[in-house]
C-alpha cells in the first residue's frame, strides 16, 4: 500500500493514464500470447518449437485478442507526438535518445544469451534445445527494429497528419492491399516471394500513423467509429470471402501467414483496435484514477522493454530444466491435446514469477549505461560483439 500511495503521489495531474493503460495492456498481451500459443516437443531429450494452433484451429480467435501490436503502435505514435513537441534539442538528438532507450535492453539480452549458450552447452544442454531457445529469444526482438524505423519517420508522420488527418494512414493501407492482391491473386504464382517484404513498413506504420494523427487531435470519436466499423467489416470480408488465415500468428504447415510480413487482415484488426481504444479512452482514464489499479500500470510501463526482451527467457527457465524430467504436461509435451492447454495455463503463473525475478536484474539494461571512460567504452564494445555473435547464431539456427 505504501508503494501504491508513493506512485500515486508522484503521478503528475497531467499524466495521460489511459495511454499508459493501453500500453500496459498491449505489453502484457505479448508474453501471454507467446506463453499460451507457443509450445515444445521433446525429441531425445531436446526441446523443439511447436504450436497448439496446428491442432486446435478453434484457438485462432484467441490470437485476435492477444495480437495487440496495433494498440502498441497506436499508443507509440501518440506518445511520440507528445515527446516530439517537448524536445529541447534537434530532431536528430531526440531520435538518438529514443533509439538508445530501445537499443540498450536488446543489446543486454542478446549479450547475456551469447554468454549463456556456451555455458549451457558445456553443462550438457543439447544443442537442439539451445537453438530452439535462441530462436524464441530473437522472435520478439524484430519488433524493436521495426519500431525504431517508424519512430525515425515521426517528423514525416506529423506533417502528414497535419495535412490529411486520419486519411494519412490510407495510402499505407492501399500499399498493403495491392501487395496482397499480387501475392494472393490470380498472378500469385508468378509473383516473386520477396515482394511480401514490401508490406513490413507500411503494415506496421499504419497504426503508428493513426496514433500520430490522434496525438495531433485529428481523429475524434466520429473517426474512431469509422475505424471500428470499417475495420470490422474489412476483417470479416477478408476472412469469409477471401479466405485469409484466421490466426494472426504463424501456424505450422500453413502456406500463408498474416503477421510475417503483415497482411491486410492485420491492418483491419489494427483499425478495429485503434477505433475501440480511442472510443474507450475516457473510460479507461476514469478507471485508472484508482491508485490500486494505476500502480501496476506504472510498474509495467517502467519495465516495458524488459518484459518484451526477457519473457521468452522466463519460459525457457522452466522448460529447459523440465526437459530433464521427461514429458511434463503443458511444458514439454506436444501441444496436441486439451490436457496440454489446461497444463499450460497452470504453468503460466510460474513463467510470470520467473519473469519478475529476471526483471529484477535485467532492468539495469533499461537505465543509462556509464560512458566517457575507457572501461565503459570497452564494456559497450564487448556487449556489441557478444550481441552480434548471438544474432548470427540465432538467425543461422
Amino acid at each position: 500500500m505504501r508503494l501504491v500511495e508513493k506512485i500515486e503521489a508522484r503521478t503528475p495531474a497531467s499524466r495521460d493514464r489511459a495511454i499508459d493503460g493501453l500500453r500496459a495492456l498491449a505489453l502484457l498481451a505479448v508474453p501471454t500470447g507467446h506463453w499460451l500459443l507457443g509450445g515444445f516437443t521433446l525429441d531425445d531429450g531436446a526441446l523443439r518449437n511447436a504450436s497448439p494452433l496446428g491442432t486446435f484451429g478453434f484457438l485462432s480467435p484467441v490470437s485476435w485478442v492477444l495480437q495487440m501490436l496495433g494498440i502498441f503502435f497506436l499508443v507509440g505514435g501518440y506518445a511520440s507526438v507528445l515527446s516530439y513537441r517537448r524536445r529541447k534539442g534537434s530532431t536528430a538528438a531526440w531520435l538518438r535518445q529514443r533509439v538508445t532507450r530501445l537499443g540498450r535492453p536488446v543489446l543486454g539480452v542478446t549479450a547475456v544469451w551469447a554468454v549463456l549458450i556456451p555455458v549451457l552447452y558445456a553443462a550438457g544442454v543439447p544443442g537442439t534445445t539451445l537453438r530452439t531457445g535462441s530462436t524464441l529469444v530473437v522472435q520478439p526482438l524484430w519488433f524493436v527494429g521495426v519500431y525504431v524505423v517508424v519512430t525515425a519517420l515521426t517528423p514525416y508522420c506529423v506533417r502528414a497528419a497535419r495535412r490529411l488527418g486520419a486519411w494519412a494512414a490510407a495510402p499505407l493501407l492501399g500499399v498493403v492491399a495491392v501487395v496482397d492482391v499480387l501475392r494472393y491473386g490470380p498472378w500469385g504464382e508468378a509473383v516473386p516471394g520477396w515482394l511480401s517484404v514490401v508490406n513490413i513498413l507500411p503494415g506496421w506504420l499504419f497504426a503508428y500513423q493513426l496514433g500520430v494523427s490522434w496525438g495531433e487531435g485529428r481523429i475524434g470519436r466520429r473517426g474512431a467509429r469509422v475505424l471500428l466499423v470499417g475495420g470490422g467489416v474489412l476483417f470479416a470480408v477478408l476472412l469469409v470471402v477471401f479466405h485469409y488465415p484466421a490466426s494472426m500468428v504463424g501456424v505450422p504447415g500453413e502456406e500463408r501467414t498474416n503477421s510475417h510480413p503483415p497482411s491486410l487482415l492485420v491492418l483491419a484488426l489494427a483499425a478495429v483496435q485503434s477505433g475501440a481504444a480511442i472510443l474507450l479512452r475516457d473510460r479507461i482514464a476514469r478507471v485508472l484514477r484508482r491508485p490500486a489499479l494505476w500502480a501496476p500500470v506504472v510498474v509495467i510501463n517502467l519495465s516495458a522493454m524488459t518484459i518484451l526482451c526477457w519473457h521468452q527467457s522466463a519460459m525457457l527457465a522452466a522448460a529447459v530444466p523440465g526437459s530433464y524430467l521427461g514429458a511434463v504436461p503443458g511444458l514439454t509435451t506436444a501441444p496436441d491435446s486439451l490436457g496440454w492447454i489446461v497444463g499450460r495455463v497452470l504453468w503460466m503463473p510460474l513463467f510470470a514469477v520467473l519473469l519478475v525475478v529476471i526483471a529484477r536484474y535485467a532492468r539495469v539494461f533499461e537505465t543509462p549505461w556509464p560512458s566517457g571512460t575507457r572501461g565503459a567504452k570497452a564494456r559497450r564494445a564487448a556487449a556489441g560483439l557478444l550481441a552480434a555473435g548471438f544474432a548470427v547464431y540465432a538467425l543461422a539456427s
